[in-house]
Formats: structure tokens, C-alpha cells, sequence
């Protein structure tokens, strides 16, 4: 009874420590998964030998910490995205996403004070892959506080725990230094001048004396499966809804740019969304009351303003109709355009937008200027991961060491090697290969653990085999092996 017990604990022990060949090939497989999912691109080459593009950049603030105030001194810099994974992963990064006509700084002279290389262009010194540093930085790229990791033009922080609701990219028809944002991302209620709602949470309840009572763990559980349900904070009175636009242009680059206000409620765009208060009129009272009672005066003063610049527009829109139809059809399309709103506005485009655009000889230098506005932008994306399931050796499909699953890295690392430690490493790995297949395929068909002592009953077995082999190709090539290093 005893040696049955035994058994039965050792059998338990070995099973709590082990898992079977099929087991351990699908969490693998379950592993790249996830990872693909998570960067779903191949990370391998940098875009700068691409030239500008519209593409994903990233800011990183560990080589380029934002400025304790704003008289000290920012060199701003972005990377692409292969350059976040391979030469920066372990710093902290904020996503800008997508900006036009953008060349990748990492390893160039606006990064030269964090020492921090770029690993996938050629080093023209050392004639390798890898080390640039110092490299002349492109002078036509643009820059705003994004690359602070500020955003909007209330110029918060983006935590992505803690923000609410949608933010939305403006198509940026201006740059920071012409007076436009530089395709920042708006809060809506900052579009409209409004105060910032923000939801501030503390960790505890509140017990009836005012003291905060511990979370206790069914709180948090509870707590989690509320976040999980949380409806989006609706958008502001006035503001569009956001199945009604495609685009939007913000009041920063429509007053760097006024000629456009002509199109505020014409075809392709929606009717214009007044920016009412000022930067120094925005709520600095921190007290729940006082932001509530602000906000819903500021509303309804939006609202009354808004009736009567859309009655006005109405009007304006309806006689432009009625001149047209009076045998005007001809002239350019600006002339027949309403007068364009006061004050600081908004413009919420519909997809047809640029179909209703006028490009006439006067119009068409202002358009040039902007080519964002004639066609519909592409964005460079890296070439995806693919699956190492069924795929060709990355010595064939060209891949680099850098991506693909493990193997694929490996067989790419032998294709760069030179000839005679190529094979020699084929020979050792097929050896390898081989003789661990055998010793799997009996767990794997029947479906029983493969327990620890088996694996190091097996690999004690195994290096007599290696050593012996390891002698085979020192004495048949006269030369001596590298030293292993100790524990793979």
C-alpha cells in the first residue's frame, strides 16, 4: 500500500512539472500568436532609407525627456515604427501615430545625447548593419507637442488608463510654426472651448464619516466588470456625431488658412462648430459645482450662437443655389461659395469632400499647398509577420535575423555565416534534431508527460554523443572548436 502511494505522489509530482510534446508545441504556437497580434509587423528595417512618408511615428521620452518648463532647451525627435521595437523597446515611447511626410531620427543627430544607436541601417564606418549614430537629421521634418507626449490643445498628457471618450486627428493643413497644429489630436469639448470633464478616481470608499474604507477584493472584481461595461462620455451639445464626418480640420489650421471657411455647410462638409471661449477664459476652479454651472452657460450660449450662424449659413447656401440655378452654374465654384463664418471655426469634412473643392486658376495654388486635400492619403505600413506554419526558410523569403519565429531566426543567422560554420552548424543541428525527435515521438503518440528526469536523463545521454561528434569535426578539420558557453 505504501509503494502504491509511492508511486502515485511521484506520478502527481512529475505531472505538475511536466506537459506533453503536444502540449508544448501548441503554447508556442499560442505564443507567436499573441505576439503578432500584438506587433503585428515585421521589425527589421528602418524606413529612413525610404524617404518621407506619411507613417507611423513614436516619440520616445527616455532619449528625449519633455523640458521641466518651456524656456529649456528640446531638440523634439521621432522614430519609426521598427526602430521602437528593435532599438528602443525598453524605453518609455508614446504612439503618435500617423504623420506625413516624416524620415525616421533614430541614430541621427536629434538622438545624439542619449548615446542610443540605430541597429538596422548599414553603418557606413564599420560597413555592418548596426551602430549608426550621429547621422545628419532631415531638416524638413515638422514637430509639435505630441512629441512631448502632450497632446490637444489643452496640451494634456495621453494616459490610455485613465482617458475617456474619443480623440480626433486633425488632417493638419498647417504646421506648428505657420500657426496650424500639426495634425494633433482634439478633445472634443476642447474643439468647442469647453472645460475639460475629467473623471478623478481614488482608491477606497467613502464610509459615513468621510474616511476612505479599504478595497476589499470582491469591490475590485466588481469594480473591473464596471470598467469593462463603461459607456464612451457623449460628446458635446453641437458636436457632430462621429458617423456624420470623415475629417476634420481644426480652428488652429482653418485660422492659418481662412479661405477654406467658405465651405463651412456647402456640399462634402458639415456646418461650422464655433470655438467660443479664449485660452484665458477656460474654468480654472477646480470645485465640481462651478465646472458644472460654467459648462452648461457655455453650452447654451454655443447653442443660441450656433442657431443663428446656421440660419445664416442656411440662407447664404440657399441663395448661392438659387444663383446658380439663374445661369451662374458656370463660374467657379468659389464665387458661388457663402460668406464664410466669423470668428474661430471648426470644419467637419464628409468623405466626398474633395469632390466639391473649387480648382479653378485662383483656387488651385491655395489647394497645391495641401495635398491632403486633392487625394486620399496612403500610409506606409511595414511588411506583416507571417506565420512560421508552412512558411519557406528566411534564407529563401529574405527575411532577416530579426524577424520570423526562432527557427527562422536561426536559419537566417546560418545563411549570413560563412560556408564552413555554416555546415559545421547544420551537422550539429540536424544531430540534435534527430535524436531529440526520437526521444519525443514515443510521448508525443501515446500522450504521456515528459517528465524533468526523463529530459535530463535524456540530454546526460546526449552530450556523450555531442562530445564524440564535436571530436569527429576537430580532428577532421584541424582546427579547434569554440568553447561552448556553459547551461544551453
Amino acid at each position: 500500500m505504501a509503494d502504491s502511494d509511492q508511486v502515485n505522489g511521484d506520478s502527481q509530482h512529475i505531472s505538475s512539472f511536466s506537459q506533453t510534446a503536444q502540449d508544448y508545441i501548441a503554447s508556442q504556437l499560442r505564443l507567436e500568436a499573441d505576439a503578432r497580434e500584438v506587433l503585428p509587423y515585421q521589425f527589421d528595417s528602418c524606413t529612413q532609407p525610404l524617404g518621407p512618408l506619411r507613417q507611423s511615428v513614436f516619440a520616445c521620452l527616455t532619449c528625449t525627456p519633455p523640458p521641466a518648463s518651456p524656456h529649456q532647451h528640446f531638440t523634439p525627435a521621432g522614430v519609426c515604427y521598427s526602430c521602437s521595437i528593435s532599438c528602443h523597446g525598453d524605453h518609455n515611447l508614446v504612439e503618435l501615430f500617423s504623420k506625413r511626410d516624416f524620415v525616421c531620427d533614430c541614430g541621427t543627430t536629434r538622438l545624439a545625447s542619449c548615446g542610443t544607436p540605430c541597429s538596422l541601417r548599414h553603418n557606413a564606418v564599420t560597413g555592418r548593419k548596426g551602430g549608426v549614430v550621429g547621422e545628419e537629421a532631415r531638416e524638413g521634418n515638422r514637430y509639435n507637442h505630441n512629441f512631448q507626449g502632450r497632446f490637444c490643445g489643452c496640451g494634456e498628457e495621453y494616459d490610455p488608463e485613465r482617458e475617456k471618450g474619443t480623440m480626433f486627428q486633425c488632417l493638419g493643413l498647417g504646421t506648428m510654426e505657420e500657426g496650424g497644429c500639426g495634425e494633433d489630436w482634439w478633445h472634443a469639448e476642447c474643439l468647442m472651448g469647453l472645460p475639460r470633464q475629467k473623471s478623478e478616481g481614488v482608491s477606497g470608499k467613502a464610509t459615513m464619516n468621510g474616511e476612505l474604507e479599504p478595497v476589499r477584493e470582491e469591490d475590485e472584481v466588481e469594480g473591473a466588470a464596471a470598467v469593462q461595461h463603461e459607456v464612451e462620455p457623449p460628446l458635446p451639445p453641437g458636436f457632430p456625431a462621429e458617423d456624420d464626418f470623415d475629417h476634420l480640420i481644426c480652428y488652429k489650421c482653418v485660422d492659418a488658412f481662412p479661405w477654406i471657411k467658405q465651405y463651412a455647410a456647402t456640399p462634402g462638409f458639415l456646418p461650422a462648430v464655433p470655438m467660443q471661449l479664449n485660452a484665458n477664459d477656460v474654468v480654472t476652479d477646480r470645485s465640481a459645482e462651478s465646472r458644472k454651472r460654467k459648462a452648461d452657460d457655455d453650452v447654451n450660449e454655443a447653442q443660441d450662437t450656433k442657431k443663428v450662424k446656421v440660419n445664416e449659413e442656411a440662407s447664404s447656401l440657399e441663395s448661392s443655389v438659387v444663383d446658380e440655378a439663374n445661369g451662374n452654374a458656370n463660374k467657379p465654384r468659389h464665387t458661388t461659395l457663402p460668406s464664410p463664418p466669423r470668428g474661430s471655426i471648426s470644419l467637419f469634412l464628409k468623405e466626398d469632400f474633395r469632390d466639391h473643392l473649387c480648382r479653378c486658376t485662383d483656387c488651385f495654388p491655395r489647394l497645391a499647398r495641401h495635398r491632403q486635400l486633392f487625394e486620399e492619403e496612403d500610409s506606409y505600413e511595414p511588411p506583416l509577420s507571417e506565420s512560421s506554419e508552412g512558411q519557406a526558410p528566411a534564407s529563401v523569403t529574405g527575411r532577416s535575423v530579426n524577424s520570423g519565429s526562432l527557427l527562422e531566426r536561426g536559419e537566417a543567422a546560418l545563411s549570413s555565416m560563412d560556408r564552413v560554420r555554416a555546415i559545421e552548424g547544420v551537422m550539429a543541428y540536424n544531430h540534435v534534431r534527430d535524436k531529440v525527435k526520437a526521444f519525443l515521438q514515443p510521448f508525443a503518440e501515446s500522450g504521456q508527460a515528459v517528465g524533468a528526469e526523463d529530459i535530463k536523463a535524456y540530454f546526460a545521454k546526449l552530450r556523450g554523443d555531442e562530445a564524440g561528434m564535436k571530436g569527429k569535426v576537430v580532428g577532421e578539420g584541424g582546427r579547434e572548436s569554440r568553447k561552448e558557453q556553459e547551461g544551453y
